[in-house]
């Protein structure tokens, strides 16, 4: 008989990669809630699981948070949620706030269950060299435990004057895919139209910030899509907003065409979403 081999699309890392698009279409709505370490709390301690709650229940794919707030969200609610934990960080009130260090590894984030980690880099800072070192080494660490990487990587720091150039993005984003991601996410290219450019040049999946601003949520993860982007990464237009699953429910139509996954059925034991929705 000859020797069963493996089939390289049932690796772990596959599987996860899988979990992270909900309707398996390819395309990502996460929504990033590190803020906390960067610029501060997002809300109350007391509703922190609500939030969560409500973005599930929009839609999202994944949420991106720090090791130790990825332990405050009710296991239910990851049923119907991918989770991204969060590697990197600095605050605003460091001498550098764009000086990104590891504070958790790949082996933690499997031990919390974690679908995908997240790495953060900015081109062009001054300790660029070190955030380049670090996420090669959590490169590796992700294929050994067959963990997808999300590289967040950004034109940032004084030798760059304006983020959105695209040959600039290009660049970050082929930065990504040489040192060993899985998925990258990027700023968005200006003109807008151009960041079709930036997709063209990179091999692997390009998640857009959403960030702040004036233009309406859902025209802005329209705008992204259509320039062949695999989706949007959107938090503080999330957790700022008035009407949080609303916010989350209308970028997650913009992003994956209106549709939705099945809901598992409340009888199912590992998902529980009806008692928070």
């Amino acid at each position: 008989m000859a020797a069963l081999t493996p089939t390289p699309a049932l690796t772990g890392k596959a599987l996860r990669l899988a979990r992270l698009s909900r309707p398996n279409d390819g395309r990502f709505l996460f929504v990033p809630l590190d803020h906390s370490v960067s610029d501060g709390p997002i809300g109350t301690a007391a509703d922190f699981a609500g939030l969560v709650g409500e973005i599930v229940a929009g839609g999202a794919d994944a949420v991106v948070v720090h090791k130790g707030r990825a332990r405050m969200i009710p296991v239910d609610l990851l049923a119907g949620c991918g989770l991204v934990v969060h590697l990197s960080a600095s605050t605003a009130q460091a001498p550098d706030a764009d000086a990104k260090v590891l504070v958790g590894d790949v082996a933690e984030a499997v031990r919390l269950g974690a679908d995908a980690v997240s790495v953060h880099v900015n081109i062009g800072s001054d300790t660029e060299a070190a955030q380049l070192a670090d996420l090669g080494t959590v490169a590796a660490e992700c294929d050994r435990w067959g963990m997808p990487l999300m590289a967040m990587v950004y034109p940032r720091g004084p030798r760059v004057a304006d983020p959105s150039v695209p040959d600039l993005l290009a660049h970050a984003a082929g930065v990504a895919a040489d040192l060993g991601a899985d998925l990258v996410k990027t700023v968005m290219a200006r003109p807008a139209e151009r960041m079709a450019d930036v997709v063209a040049s990179c091999p692997l999946p390009i998640v857009v910030a959403g960030g702040a601003g004036e233009q309406d949520a859902a025209r802005l993860a329209a705008a992204v899509m259509s320039t062949g982007c695999a989706g949007l990464a959107v938090g503080r237009r999330v957790f700022t907003s008035p009407t949080p699953r609303r916010t989350v429910r209308e970028l997650a139509a913009a992003v994956h065409g209106g549709v939705f996954p099945p809901r598992q059925s409340e009888a199912d034991p590992r998902n529980r979403l009806a008692e928070v929705l």
